[in-house]
């Protein structure tokens, strides 16, 4: 059993509310979140602190990718694309922090893109259904090729990152973030859900607990002014 947490940029104080929530009721279940850690919220460098003090693992979103990028590697593409995503609260929230800055860009780049667990299948966007001919009928039968064609098509419009296509039935529950929905969403049909509930717009933030590929059981928390305004 564990705890998934939607996309949270920058929303700290809605975070922790949330991981109260959930360690109030499940103890000390191991908590995951589907990425967008940083931007438009206003407190990426607090909430990326509370991910390492509470050991909270998470697959990176697209702004986290171009978080680092524009710092690392300016010239690139995901670097350039940063300036257009939300990126000033991000650079007001580590202003004065460039140590903090460097370690938690290693943390970004260090995370894995998905975690394959006993559970469910954790990515940011999701295995497309765009890349179906070029996986195995199992996908997760033929792990190699799935993990080579994750990794080797990140910056694609069809990548874990970026990818808003209908997702792959991968035969275990898939759970993901980034197309942002008013509710979490499970569509039956591919085994898919949905955990972006846009908490940055003044919605909120949800988590889901999963067992054996299966949501048993949803926890949300309104938006927290003090992250948005």
């Amino acid at each position: 059993m564990i705890a998934v947490i939607g996309d949270i940029h920058g929303c700290f104080y809605t975070l922790t509310t949330l991981v109260k929530k959930i360690r109030e009721k499940y103890k000390e279940i191991p908590l995951y979140c589907v990425g967008d850690l940083v931007d438009r919220g206003n407190f990426s460098f607090e909430v990326v602190e509370f991910v390492i003090k509470e050991n909270i693992k998470f697959t990176p979103g697209n702004h986290d990718y171009m978080f680092y990028y524009f710092i690392k590697h300016p010239q690139s593409d995901l670097g350039k694309a940063w300036i257009y995503n939300g990126s000033e609260k991000t650079i007001l929230s580590y202003e004065d922090r460039g140590e903090e800055v460097q370690r938690h860009l290693d943390l970004i780049i260090d995370s894995p893109l998905y975690f394959d667990l006993e559970d469910c299948f954790i990515s940011h966007a999701g295995i497309s259904r765009y890349y179906k001919s070029k996986l195995a009928k199992h996908p997760l039968s033929e792990f190699e090729r799935l993990h080579n064609l994750i990794y080797a098509e990140i910056n694609s419009q069809h990548g874990v990152l970026w990818n808003r296509d209908t997702l792959l039935d991968l035969g275990k529950l898939q759970i993901v973030g980034h197309t942002r929905q008013r509710d979490v969403m499970l569509v039956k049909s591919n085994n898919a859900a949905y955990l972006d509930t846009s908490a940055f717009t003044g919605n909120k933030l949800s988590a889901v607990i999963v067992e054996e590929s299966k949501i048993i059981d949803l926890l949300t928390v309104p938006t927290s002014l003090k992250d948005i305004e």
